[in-house]
């Protein structure tokens, strides 16, 4: 299978295709500031240094939220032909702390108390009623900027006049204490595959790796893994990193990146989190070609105006997971069984039949 990492060229970005070089027959790095999506002529085309984008089974798009709209639109484009692990309207929500929140308070997912304002007399109104300190973000910023926190109510006011003044968006939420420490976990698929508390350094109250936070290797509750998963289900991605902080309430999400470094939490549990990216994306991929060949052989029967028993004798390979047969979704399709049937299995040496009760 070929597939191709699309990225800004990051270190991580790196690390996960050199990965998928164990798993996939290709893997290139496609430099996403030479990627176009041509909206011309009726019809979406990814252009890539000018030319047409060739076919893959898997792409892994990932980016800053400079180019949020950019991977949203290519990922709305290569969605149903390529296996992509984040949707396509993710990229905008994803990058966007306010639409992130509300897609999160949609799925009750446990966060601070989080405030939007429209102008500086609603701003200050809340001031006046909440605890002290409190966090003002801007919605969009990663690793730790655009964070800033505010210990008093002048200092807060302050702030605020500022950022009406040069007319900059922002969240008022907020502040938990917890000694300058947060939780990243880095979730795949269904799993979270690696955590770390990363811990601020003396003076600074943002926990981020690249804010000279230092990470060490945790292990979650089953209660925070769940909120981890959920969380990356609400927003549609298969894989990003969810931060969260420890409080009284229990877990709270603060924030949740789409394209998380790895080196930081690589070094911080010895885990090649690189490879368990790798993996799941050659797996995934290898379930949605299987989807593409049956989809496309259920099309040529319909085509060609085949039923019954000519329809139903099917020549194809077994695909084996472990010690279990997984059948092809064409198999499924015919046989109408839904999960609540109770089937009776009949086995002799090289030969096998499933029937319904």
């Amino acid at each position: 299978m070929k597939s191709a990492v699309m990225s800004l060229g990051s270190k991580s970005s790196l690390m996960i295709a050199e990965s998928m070089k164990n798993y996939f027959d290709t893997v290139e790095n496609i430099d996403l500031r030479d990627v176009e999506v041509n909206l011309g002529g009726g019809k979406l085309d990814v252009l890539y240094e000018g030319k047409a984008l060739p076919q893959y089974s898997c792409i892994y798009a990932r980016g800053s939220f400079r180019y949020s709209n950019l991977l949203r639109a290519v990922t709305r484009t290569l969605y149903n032909s390529s296996y992509m692990p984040i949707k396509s309207e993710t990229f905008t929500l994803g990058h966007d702390k306010l639409l992130t929140h509300l897609a999160l308070q949609h799925f009750n997912i446990p966060m601070p108390t989080t405030y939007l304002t429209s102008s500086t007399r609603a701003a200050k109104k809340i001031l006046n009623e909440v605890n002290y300190p409190i966090v003002l973000k801007f919605p969009h910023g990663t690793q730790g900027k655009g964070v800033m926190f505010a210990e008093s109510y002048a200092a807060a006011s302050s702030m605020l006049d500022a950022l009406f003044a040069l007319k900059q968006p922002f969240l008022i939420q907020e502040y938990i204490e917890t000694g300058g420490v947060d939780v990243r976990a880095l979730v795949v698929g269904d799993r979270v595959v690696a955590s770390m508390k990363r811990k601020a350094v003396k003076g600074e109250l943002r926990a981020n790796i690249h804010a000279g936070g230092i990470g060490e290797a945790c292990v979650l509750d089953e209660r925070t893994k769940r909120i981890a998963i959920d969380t990356s289900i609400s927003i549609g991605a298969d894989i990003c990193a969810v931060d969260m902080l420890e409080s009284a309430k229990g877990p709270l999400v603060i924030e949740v990146n789409l394209s998380p470094g790895l080196q930081g939490i690589t070094k911080a549990t010895s885990t090649n989190v690189a490879d368990k990216i790798a993996k799941f994306l050659f797996e995934k991929s290898e379930v949605f070609s299987a989807r593409d060949r049956d989809e496309a052989t259920l099309k040529i029967f319909e085509d060609l105006g085949l039923s019954g028993e000519i329809a139903q004798q099917i020549i194809t390979n077994l695909d084996f997971r472990a010690s279990r047969i997984l059948l092809p979704k064409i198999v499924t399709d015919i046989a109408k069984f839904g999960e609540k049937d109770e089937v009776v299995l009949k086995v002799e040496k090289g030969k096998l039949s499933v029937e319904r009760i």
